[in-house]
């Protein structure tokens, strides 16, 4: 068994080596702590080989995937599909990934000005770089929009930063609710939000949105990462159960996640209120050294991304390890 301290078994260690370029990049990286040359070598490749490659290579001439924003072109409401679950194919859910996957921008060139003239929101037919109604959708796009260059390379997601801003919650976050009249804050959008905010704010140097981005932060911090504010029971299931991809699901290991950035980003040390989403992450841990593939979101997909559930996700396993390595580290810094 190994953890965020100690060092890591070189078995464990090749494991996560032996891994599409995609992973494999950001173990060098993170946990392997090898020089920028070795794991900017490795990320290159990810346009070239393995699973970035493939992604690419299924983007239509229009700049889209599966002919559509959010949904396949093709989708059809009435089928059985929708039972289910969300086709994950579509231009938003494979830009996640390769933006994920730290696929460079340059190999997606000209794809923003492409979507800004051929991509549609499913919903009331909205231009796709100015968003739409829905917190989790809008996160994304802001993310992936500064990813791709900003307003410069076709993507101007500005509006969308202003529709951040003017749609928080009393409470701190967002609901992609709102729109039925919500007017609570929902775990899951929160972090979506927050996670695109981040990104933005990461790659545009814009802090314009850090009050509100620090607000939802508190949000969640105050339910301690996990509880319901009102009976201080666990929000739900969902919360302690991992699963690679995070797809738009909150969970512990995804919302820690994003601590570690946004820790790294400010350079503040980690707040004692996710503690327990600390251990939940530590008591998944397996005899080992690896975290296991819990659950997948169903729904049509280019290829599996991680391994089937029950099986030691090498995603899952780096992602435990370098939010529990910052933890650590942090900890012993301060005592």
């Amino acid at each position: 068994m190994t953890n965020g301290s100690s060092p890591i078994d070189p078995a464990l260690m090749q494991w996560l080596l032996d891994t599409d370029p995609a992973l494999r990049w950001q173990v060098e990286r993170d946990l392997a702590d090898e020089p920028e040359h070795v794991w900017q070598a490795t990320r290159a490749r990810v346009a070239t080989e393995g699973m970035g490659a493939e992604l690419l290579s299924h983007q239509d001439a229009d700049g889209q995937w599966a002919g559509g924003a959010y949904f396949p072109a093709e989708f059809d409401w009435e089928s059985e599909e929708v039972q289910e679950g969300q086709p994950w194919t579509a231009t938003t859910w494979t830009l996640n990934t390769l933006r994920e996957f730290g696929l460079d921008a340059a190999a997606l060139a000209g794809t923003a000005e492409k979507l800004a003239a051929n991509a549609r929101w499913e919903y009331d037919d909205l231009p796709y770089w100015g968003g739409e109604v829905d917190a989790c959708i809008n996160g994304f796009t802001l993310a992936n929009g500064a990813w791709l260059g900003g307003a410069e390379s076709g993507a101007d997601v500005d509006s969308i930063a202003t529709w951040f801003a003017e749609h928080q919650m009393a409470e701190g976050g967002w609901n992609c609710e709102w729109v039925e009249g919500s007017v609570r804050s929902s775990f899951h959008s929160t972090l979506n939000a927050l996670k695109g905010i981040l990104e933005w704010e990461e790659r545009t140097g814009d802090t314009r949105l850090r009050p509100a981005r620090h607000a939802a932060h508190e949000y969640l911090l105050r339910r301690r990462m996990l509880y319901r504010a009102l009976t201080g029971e666990l929000v739900a299931p969902w919360a302690t159960h991992f699963g690679y991809p995070f797809r738009h699901v909150y969970s512990a290991l995804n919302v820690l996640d994003y601590l570690r950035r946004a820790s790294l980003l400010e350079g503040t040390a980690p707040d004692e209120r996710a503690s327990d989403a600390i251990g939940i992450i530590r008591a998944a841990q397996q005899p080992d050294g690896s975290w296991t593939q819990e659950r997948r979101h169903p729904g049509r997909v280019w290829f599996e991304l991680d391994v089937p559930v029950g099986e030691p996700s090498p995603w899952l396993t780096f992602l435990s390890l370098r939010v529990l390595r910052w933890w650590d580290a942090a900890v012993v810094g301060r005592s």
